[in-house]
């Protein structure tokens, strides 16, 4: 059977009536081509071009296979087109896994941002307050907050940011705001928790670190409900800066002893170091490197 590539490759040498430029357009060497040439003049047994030191014409046999070798030609591109087109478009499926914390603010806008830029992209998402087990759960990426140890992990940091100290102003109202840590078992607590009995909070200022162990008054494992709780007047807690940030802007939540601060943490882009990643899975892992900072504005850390 005859080889397409050569017929498109005399193709071009009959148009534009030299090696050398047929070469150029086919990116490939001028002997290379020259070679091709001969092999299928071999293999048809016919002569294709008649070649004098200055001239290049072909035969009439050769004029004949012309209109066949361009229709192969047609072909080639055609086929080269398709490919091109499916590798330009993302598809496949993501699965991804998140903290609460981000998943309003920072992961719904990503994602519905991402699926606009490559909607043949199925997104699967677990929103959980825990490190995943990307093997057993089949995640591809996974966003997490703060160190971890484990190796076979590969982190990509992507924000940087650290939790504050809030309160209403209606609940300081009449209050003594607290100014050290210490102070703080004076107020009505709230945490970010799950059936936890005690609690703690790590602050620091100026280098020295304080540690505060107290009975919380209310917990869940919520930051979006615990903020609406603390903007009700309920009393203090912590809170991520992407949680609600519309609370903050609007003055209904407000930071308290901000001259004490809980240390900065990272947010991750994690996956497995040994696995071989995936197109949609690159393209997510680009994509929110360069959006999520832009979503986010000017965090405190």
């Amino acid at each position: 059977m005859i080889d397409l590539n050569d017929l498109v490759i005399f193709a071009r040498v009959a148009e534009t009536g030299s090696f050398s430029e047929a070469a150029r357009r086919s990116a490939m060497p001028v002997s290379t081509v020259s070679r091709r040439i001969a092999e299928l003049e071999n293999q048809l047994d016919v002569r294709l071009f008649e070649r004098s030191t200055r001239s290049l014409r072909l035969t009439d046999v050769g004029a004949e296979i012309l209109e066949q070798a361009q229709r192969g030609a047609e072909v080639s591109e055609a086929v080269d087109s398709i490919v091109s087109n499916r590798l330009s478009q993302v598809r496949g499926t993501l699965r991804l896994s998140a903290p609460p914390s981000i998943s309003e603010n920072l992961l719904a806008p990503l994602i519905g941002a991402f699926r606009a830029a490559y909607p043949a992209v199925e997104v699967h998402v677990l929103v959980a307050d825990r490190h995943v087990d990307h093997i057993s759960e089949g995640i591809d990426l996974a966003l997490r907050l703060g160190p971890f140890a484990d190796s076979s992990l590969v982190a990509r940091p992507v924000l940087r940011y650290r939790h504050r100290l809030v309160a209403s102003p209606a609940y300081l109202e009449g209050r003594r705001a607290p100014e050290h840590p210490g102070e703080l078992s004076d107020h009505q607590l709230f945490a970010f928790a799950y059936w936890s009995q005690q609690h703690r909070w790590t602050l620091e200022r100026d280098g020295v670190r304080e540690t505060v162990s107290f009975k919380p008054q209310v917990t869940m494992n919520d930051f979006t409900g615990l903020a609406a709780l603390l903007a009700a007047g309920g009393g203090i807690g912590e809170l991520p800066p992407i949680v609600s940030p519309a609370l903050f802007a609007s003055g209904r939540l407000v930071e308290v002893m901000p001259q004490w601060h809980f240390p900065t943490r990272d947010l991750s882009i994690v996956h497995l170091g040994n696995r071989h990643i995936s197109r949609p899975v690159r393209m997510f892992m680009d994509f929110a490197v360069q959006m999520l900072p832009r979503l986010a504005g000017d965090l405190p850390v």
